[in-house]
């Protein structure tokens, strides 16, 4: 008998060498595990880190408008507030001190998109698809050439694609003993909380990098552009992180093709008023998107009961202005930032996406939706959404804004709202097909 007995617990220790071998090398792979280096010869775009020009944004001085007069420590009453750019739609932005506008909007502006195949072929997703949330806490940074950089070479593949993109996303701990080391070095530090990969900012021209990036189709909302598919760069935790199984996963991710934007007309100047006609990469229908601080504080209290602080960064703007009264910026035909002319097209109507919280990814059950269909319910052209910013169009397809730029209305009148047309559908007047709806994603 105690023969059995000791063979059972030689059996068992040759069992357990493994396992416990794994577990105490398992810290010391996470301590000398190499962390990930910046781009080589870049610069990352955006404030520094921990930085915001909203860092005041529940102050109450911004619930009321100013007159225009006035001037605030030398600067403008009405300005540009905050600054953002979106990389990837849908998910984290990027804060700026200033930005070159390019004729899809803000640069680097919504170029890229996540898309799930189905049997239409890929279509685009975003926060407001079921089980999508988790891409509110997927963070871009865009990292550009810098020549004063002591790495700088232009033979780097980082300069060679005009920079590249890092995309970070939380990072999941594995089930059992080992995932109990991951969870432990992640609360002390040792290991980073995030998963980080990096892509081509743009396609390379030349095919020494040895990747290719077809264009293929995509769908977004009624429009199907050609992108290029960088799906070769997803890593197999980020289709996990997202609910799918890698192996199997439907998932890819396409960059716009600077040969095949997307023309936009519906409320939009067209070409034979401003030169030129409007185009977009992946916003959902204009270039540029604004928000009004006044107009969002009125929003927010109506919300404090649900949600105390319901932060502006939810309705994904592109560009914040103070100064304006609450919803002043309704009948805003024409404005004048830093002296460039920009048409206000339409009102942008809104969706349930600004109910989930980008800090949590969590999607609140009914607001902000709820209160704003209460009570801004507005355009004639759509009285089923709710109204909240402006769909902004500039008449120059180049300049640079910043922040703490002058703001100036040239014009008022009235706004009526045009939704999306079936695909081949034509409004008389306009020349090609018209895009979808705009909900700042």
């Amino acid at each position: 008998m105690s023969g059995e007995v000791m063979e059972d617990n030689s059996l068992s220790l040759t069992l357990l060498s493994p396992l416990l071998l794994l577990l105490c090398s398992l810290p010391l792979w996470l301590l000398l595990r190499p962390r990930p280096s910046p781009p080589r010869g870049c610069r990352r775009l955006g404030l520094a880190e921990g930085e915001s020009n909203l860092h005041d944004e529940f102050d109450p001085k911004y619930s009321q408008g100013v007159p225009r007069t006035q001037r605030e420590g030398g600067q403008p009453s009405w300005r540009v507030k905050a600054l953002f750019t979106y990389p990837l739609k849908s998910c984290g932005g990027i804060e700026l001190s200033q930005s070159d506008v390019v004729p899809t909007g803000l640069k680097f502006d919504r170029q890229f998109v996540l898309a799930e195949n189905g049997p239409e072929g890929w279509n685009t997703r975003t926060l407001r698809n079921a089980g999508f949330q988790r891409m509110a806490l997927i963070h871009p940074e865009i990292w550009i050439p810098c020549p004063s950089a002591p790495d700088y070479d232009p033979s780097l593949p980082e300069v060679k694609s005009q920079g590249v993109m890092l995309i970070s996303y939380p990072r999941i701990a594995l089930a059992g003993p080992a995932g109990l080391f991951m969870r432990i070095a992640m609360s002390t530090g040792v290991l980073s909380t995030r998963r980080t990969f990096r892509v081509p900012l743009h396609p390379p021209e030349d095919s020494s990098s040895g990747m290719n990036y077809p264009l293929t189709p995509v769908k977004i909302w009624k429009d199907k552009p050609l992108a290029h598919d960088y799906g070769i760069h997803l890593p197999a935790t980020l289709h996990k992180y997202l609910g799918f199984e890698p192996a199997t996963s439907p998932l890819t991710l396409f960059r716009s093709s600077t040969t095949h934007t997307r023309q936009i007309y519906r409320n939009a100047p067209r070409a034979e008023e401003i030169g030129f006609q409007p185009t977009t990469a992946f916003a959902d229908a204009y270039p540029i998107h604004l928000l009004n601080m006044s107009s969002h504080h009125d929003v927010a209290r109506r919300c404090a009961y649900a949600i105390p602080n319901l932060s502006i960064s939810r309705f994904r703007a592109n560009i914040i202005i103070q100064g304006p009264e609450a919803f002043a910026e309704d009948h805003w035909k024409r404005l004048d930032i830093a002296g460039v002319e920009i048409h206000a097209a339409c009102r942008t109507v809104r969706c349930r996406l600004p109910n989930v919280d980008p800090d949590t990814g969590l999607r609140h059950s009914v607001e902000p939706d709820k209160t704003l269909k209460g009570y801004r319910r507005i355009d004639d052209g759509d009285r089923t959404n709710a109204c909240l910013g402006m769909q902004l169009v500039p008449a120059l397809p180049e300049f640079v804004i910043r922040v703490g730029d002058e703001v100036g209305v040239l014009e008022t009148g009235a706004h009526r709202y045009i939704k999306m047309l079936a695909p081949g559908r034509r409004l008389r007047g306009c020349e090609g097909v018209c895009g979808g709806p705009m909900e700042g994603v």
